[in-house]
């Protein structure tokens, strides 16, 4: 069976918003319940944080969904998302790695460059990323739980 997240939410600055526009509309002809957090408007002097920062913090409060941070590069956006409590972002430019990313990572927010491939191209990044599930395998697992401890009490063990 394929993983399916409750939620998809979404988020981005000017450098994406018409790849936010086109994943909407993907996300929504695929079936996914999405959360735009915006940009609602195109303006080429907002700031990414504005947008990523409060998507993260839904994936996170709400256990099962899924997001999603789009930017020029998705660097900035990747880094915006991880300054949140429990989530595990991945810059991911190629199908490959979003699936690694959740596989082994248990990604919970996937990050993209606006500028660094097609739009259908990035469709076929977002779509693996949400229908991948995690191994649970042990290893995987274990490094992860060193990462939420280190979190949690700034120690891995």
């Amino acid at each position: 069976m394929t993983f399916k997240p409750s939620h998809v939410h979404i988020g981005t600055d000017h450098a994406a918003f018409e790849l936010k526009e086109f994943l909407v509309g993907k996300l929504t002809e695929a079936g996914y319940q999405v959360v735009d957090h915006g940009a609602s408007t195109y303006d080429s002097l907002d700031d990414y944080p504005d947008y990523c920062i409060p998507c993260a913090q839904a994936v996170v409060a709400e256990p099962g969904s899924l997001g999603v941070v789009l930017g020029g590069s998705g660097n900035g956006e990747q880094i915006a998302a991880n300054k949140v409590k429990g989530i595990r972002a991945a810059l991911a430019y190629t199908v490959e790695i979003a699936e690694l990313a959740r596989l082994h990572n248990d990604a919970n927010v996937v990050s993209l460059g606006g500028r660094m491939q097609t739009h259908e191209e990035a469709w076929k990044i977002v779509e693996t990323f949400l229908t991948t599930d995690f191994s649970h395998e042990d290893r995987h697992q274990r490094r992860i739980d060193k990462l939420t401890r280190w979190e949690d009490e700034g120690s891995l063990g």
